[in-house]
């Protein structure tokens, strides 16, 4: 029998609403701060978020443009970036997703390990955690793109994960909001739940490998809508849930 051991999580769209209010203004702010002719309001980029990763973004939104950044531009946009971000993390414009306080909580007390496995960089998420504390526990470990070459929908993020907290990859619920992270899960051998980002266009065609679909994570006076998976009475995603996932999905 198999049972749930651990929760990765995913974090921009996930654990926060990180997009729209935290990194499209810091993009812009960096644009401005070096010169650059670009400004990507919400519309534009929604669709560019189907682009996994913010300096890939960049250079191919950029090469769209005609214009052809160097390494050392990319580089350095995204340290400008990088500190609008921290700025704005820090000044509360970054909210948690609906839930999610209270499953961290919830998992932390029923003794399940929690890691991140982001495409975000390191200190980023090192800055929203900060905001966590006293409000939720500390989480056993971070993935983040500084620790792999390619990140998702590439599985390597996660399957550094499993090897450095030595679990089994069919002991293990991925929490996940994109087409780019729910493959990158999968590929690696982790049952998925997804809470669909809004603007993911490429989730329909990969939304069928996840193990549960809700429209968030819900709360008691807050219930989500499961919209595929084995029904849930409790009108929230629950550690009693994902458990029998693991247990569904061996049977």
């Amino acid at each position: 029998m198999t049972a749930l051991r651990a929760v990765f999580w995913d974090v921009d769209g996930t654990l926060a609403d990180t997009e729209m209010e935290g990194h499209r203004p810091a993009f812009n702010q960096a644009f401005r701060d070096l010169g650059l002719p670009f400004h990507w309001n919400k519309e534009l980029y929604a669709e560019l978020l189907s682009i996994a990763g913010g300096i890939p973004r960049v250079a191919i939104y950029a090469k769209d443009q005609g214009i052809n950044l160097t390494q050392d531009q990319l580089k350095r946009l995204r340290d400008v970036k990088r500190e609008h971000y921290l700025s704005r993390v820090c000044e509360g414009h970054v909210q948690w997703r609906p839930g999610v306080l209270r499953l961290v909580n919830e998992l932390h007390n029923g003794q399940i390990k929690q890691w991140i496995v982001t495409s975000s960089g390191g200190p980023s998420v090192q800055a929203l955690l900060n905001q966590a504390q006293g409000v939720m526990p500390a989480f056993d470990g971070v993935v983040s793109s500084d620790d792999v070459a390619t990140g998702k929908p590439n599985p390597d993020g996660y399957r550094l994960a499993l090897k450095q907290s030595g679990l089994p990859s069919d002991c293990v619920v991925a929490l996940e909001d994109s087409a780019a992270g729910l493959k990158a899960a999968t590929a690696a051998g982790l049952s998925c739940v997804l809470t669909p980002s809004p603007w993911d266009r490429d989730l329909v065609g990969a939304i069928h490998l996840a193990a549960a679909v809700f429209d968030h994570l819900g709360d008691e006076h807050n219930p989500s809508l499961l919209q595929q998976g084995p029904p849930c009475l409790e009108g929230m995603l629950t550690l009693n849930y994902m458990k029998s996932l693991l247990l569904y999905s061996g049977s």
